[in-house]
């Protein structure tokens, strides 16, 4: 999750005026060409390339931060995601109080936990989790294009294999919202409580790339960022999204979609799901990608990680680093994509916008996830891959 390059080199990139043109005119085409579907989806798509820019330039991973934090007891990863986590809070708190959207609230369930722990192994098996498997490929990433189209195969089966979980236990959704500022208010203290307990368990070392770094004009565009201002950004723009789109920000859906519809034209009857089969999903699954929010942002999220790249002189196609990385990768992203449905959302969906909408479901989410990484650590250097 932290930055290994260098601050100083990166104020001085190399130049590739030519892509960063392209993917300008590319950005400007997109954004004027969703407007047929709504002012707000060319919004949408906009804080998506937002989103992309901030994850790459913050080097904002998920899955690395914990493997650091479990490997080498390195908390800057998780402490930074605790600051978002707490600035979206506040932020989403007055919306969802007043109803200005609803908030990514889902059951506490045994399916959850399931689902949570398998998307902890398969995140450290694909070296990514679902927005990092978009702005890895943004930035140039080949193999993580193995990751999103195993990651869409596991969340399309999840549908598939909906009815086989159903009756396990679970609660209804809930969430400390429904209680008002005083349930915001201990959301917040937890928050802190974990805060404190990760500083004083690894005290940052001077000599480390630091959480907080000035942001000048020339590093807001050229990078690099520290993380503290990668997670007020992620925070930010996230609230953006509640208001917009009404609901919070999530990346799964349009993996799930995609192959729904890939899958459609191979021949597959929608009909024989009883998930697809609903008019509302059949709907969305015969109207253009365009139309879907999730979709859009992703799109959006590929296309502001490349011109991040782009601007600080390093996007360029990477290959795989081995055949053994390409069959974790295929593997890490079956089970985060199966895992992602089960649970209600990936560590985006359920997460992070679950726990800004204070719902339960959410710490339940990381709660298993940090055990399936502790699986999925070991696993790594079966698959020739360093911790």
């Amino acid at each position: 999750m932290t930055s290994s390059v260098n601050f100083p080199e990166q104020l001085k990139p190399r130049s590739q005026t030519t892509l960063i043109f392209i993917l300008l005119a590319l950005l400007t085409g997109l954004t004027v060409g969703l407007l047929p579907f709504g002012w707000k989806q060319s919004a949408l798509f906009l804080i998506g390339t937002l989103l992309g820019l901030t994850l790459y330039h913050a080097s904002f991973g998920f899955a690395s931060s914990y493997r650091r934090l479990l490997v080498n007891r390195d908390v800057r990863g998780v402490l930074s995601q605790v600051l978002m986590l707490a600035l979206a809070t506040v932020l989403f708190a007055p919306l969802l109080l007043h109803q200005v959207g609803r908030g990514a609230v889902a059951p506490v369930a045994v399916q959850g936990a399931v689902g949570a722990f398998l998307f902890g192994v398969g995140m450290q098996l694909g070296s990514g989790c679902a927005c990092g498997t978009l702005y890895t490929i943004g930035g140039g990433s080949s193999m993580m294009l193995l990751t999103l189209l195993t990651f869409g195969t596991g969340s399309f089966l999840g549908t598939l294999s909906n009815g086989l979980w159903q009756g396990l236990p679970k609660t209804e959704p809930i969430s400390l919202v429904q209680w008002g500022w005083p349930g915001v208010a201990l959301q917040l203290v937890i928050l802190g409580a974990l805060a404190a307990g990760l500083w004083y368990w690894q005290r940052l070392a001077a000599e480390k790339t630091p959480l907080w770094q000035p942001l000048s004009w020339r590093s807001f565009l050229y990078g690099p960022w520290s993380l503290v201002w990668g997670a007020i950004a992620l925070a930010l723009l996230n609230t953006l999204t509640l208001v917009l789109a009404g609901r919070p920000w999530g990346v799964t859906w349009g993996f799930t979609l995609w192959s729904a519809k890939i899958a459609q034209l191979l021949g597959w009857n929608p009909q024989s799901s009883e998930f697809w089969s609903q008019d509302a999903i059949a709907q969305m699954l015969q109207a253009s990608v365009f139309a879907d929010v999730t979709s859009v942002m992703n799109f959006g999220i590929v296309l502001g990680a490349s011109l991040a790249a782009a601007l600080a002189g390093r996007l360029a196609l990477r290959q795989p680093p081995s055949k053994l990385a390409v069959i974790a990768a295929l593997i890490g992203g079956l089970l985060m994509g199966y895992g992602a449905w089960l649970a209600f959302g990936c560590n985006v969906g359920a997460y992070f916008s679950g726990i800004a909408s204070t719902s339960l479901h959410g710490w339940l989410w990381i709660a298993f996830a940090l055990l399936g990484t502790g699986l999925g650590v070991r696993l790594r250097s079966s698959f020739g891959l360093s911790n």
